[in-house]
C-alpha cells in the first residue's frame, strides 16, 4: 500500500512538472506572427471585450495565439476580467505572459495630434476629422451640436480650445480630445485673467480671449507680441478703432482670396475693426499661452501704430506721421 502511495505521489509530481513545463513553454515562448517576418503587430481591444474576444481580435491582427491559453492564464492569475480597452502594439519576441501583462496594465500605444497656435476652430476640426488614429464620433456635427455634446453653453466655439500637442490612445473618441482642449483653454484663460494688470481695459475673460486671438494673428515674433498687445490696449483706452487686418479677414470668411483690398477694409462686418470700434464679438483663432500672457499684462508704452517690416518683425510708432513714414519705408519701398 505504501509503495502504491509513493508511486501515486511520484506520478502526480511528474504530471505536475510536465504540465507546469508545458504551460511555461506556452506562456514564455515568443509568439509567432503571420507572416513570420513582421516586426510588430498592432491591434485594438474594444471596451467590454472579455479575454476570449480579445484573443480572437489579436488572432485576426496576425498573431498565432490560441484563445484557450490566454483565458487559462487569466484565470490562473485571477485577472481574467482585468484587461483594458485600447490600441496595443507588440513586437517580435513578445511572449504570451508579456502580452497579458500589457493588456492588464493598459500599456496602450499612443498617437498624437498637434494643433498649431493661430489656427481657427474650423481648421482645428479639419485636423481632427482627418486624423486616422481617432474615432470620429463628432464628424458631421455642427459646432453648436459639438458644444452641446461637451456640455458647453456658450454660443460660439472659436478660441475656446487650447492649441497644443495632444497624446491619446489610438481609436479613442475625438470628443475626448475636444474636451481636453476645452478644459486646457478654460484653465489657462482663468489663470491669465487672475494675473491680469489691474488697469486692463477689459471687462471679462472673454474679452481677454478675443484680444489674445488678435495678437496671435498679428505676429509670430515673440519679442513683438507684448508690444502689439500694448498698441491695442492703448487704442482701447482711447476709444480708437483697433484697425486689425486679421479681424477683417476673419469676417470675410470664404470670400477672402489671399489679397486684402481697400474696399474690404471699408466693408462692414461684425469683425471689421476698421468700421467698428472696440473688440469684435468673438475670437478670430485659437491663441497660445504667449498671446494670453501678452493680452493680460502688456507693457506700458506710448505706441499706437505698428507696421510689418517684412522680416517677421514690426515697426512701432507713437504718431500717425511717424506711422506713415514707416509704411512708406517698409510697405511701399520708399525711403
Amino acid at each position: 500500500m505504501r509503495r502504491l502511495l509513493r508511486l501515486l505521489v511520484v506520478v502526480c509530481a511528474f504530471v505536475g512538472l510536465v504540465g507546469g513545463g508545458f504551460f511555461a513553454y506556452l506562456w514564455l515562448m515568443p509568439l509567432r506572427f503571420d507572416p513570420p517576418e513582421r516586426g510588430s503587430v498592432e491591434f485594438t481591444i474594444a471596451a467590454g471585450m472579455n479575454l476570449k474576444a480579445a484573443a480572437q481580435a489579436i488572432q485576426r491582427a496576425g498573431v498565432d495565439l490560441s484563445p484557450l491559453w490566454l483565458v487559462a492564464l487569466g484565470r490562473i492569475t485571477g485577472r481574467d476580467k482585468g484587461i483594458q480597452a485600447g490600441s496595443y502594439e507588440i513586437t517580435s519576441g513578445t511572449t504570451l505572459m508579456q502580452l497579458f501583462a500589457k493588456l492588464t496594465r493598459g500599456d496602450v500605444t499612443l498617437a498624437q495630434l498637434t494643433i498649431p497656435e493661430g489656427k481657427t476652430f474650423a481648421e482645428f476640426r479639419a485636423l481632427v476629422d482627418a486624423h486616422p488614429d481617432l474615432r470620429h464620433d463628432t464628424r458631421g456635427l455642427s459646432d453648436h451640436e459639438l458644444l452641446a455634446l461637451l456640455g458647453i453653453s456658450e454660443a460660439w466655439a472659436e478660441g475656446r480650445f487650447f492649441p497644443d500637442t495632444y497624446l491619446f490612445s489610438k481609436q479613442s473618441s475625438d470628443l475626448e480630445l475636444y474636451r481636453r482642449a476645452y478644459r486646457a483653454m478654460a484653465h489657462r484663460l482663468a489663470q491669465a485673467w487672475e494675473k491680469r494688470a489691474a488697469d486692463l481695459p477689459l471687462k471679462d475673460p472673454q474679452e481677454l480671449l478675443i484680444l489674445a486671438s488678435i495678437i496671435e494673428k498679428e505676429t509670430g515674433h515673440a519679442d513683438d507680441r507684448p508690444l502689439i498687445a500694448s498698441v491695442f490696449v492703448n487704442r482701447l483706452r482711447l476709444g480708437m478703432p483697433l484697425q486689425s487686418d486679421p479681424t477683417v479677414i476673419y469676417g470675410m470668411g470664404a470670400r477672402f482670396d489671399g489679397n486684402l483690398r481697400r474696399r474690404d477694409l471699408a466693408t462692414d462686418t461684425p469683425w471689421n475693426t476698421y468700421t467698428r470700434a472696440g473688440l469684435p464679438p468673438t475670437p478670430i483663432c485659437l491663441p497660445g499661452q504667449a498671446s494670453l500672457d501678452a493680452a493680460a499684462n502688456p507693457p506700458k508704452t506710448e505706441w499706437l501704430y505698428f507696421v510689418a517690416r517684412g522680416d517677421g518683425t514690426s515697426e512701432f510708432s507713437r504718431t500717425l506721421d511717424a506711422h506713415h513714414r514707416a509704411v512708406a519705408k517698409y510697405q511701399l519701398g520708399r525711403r
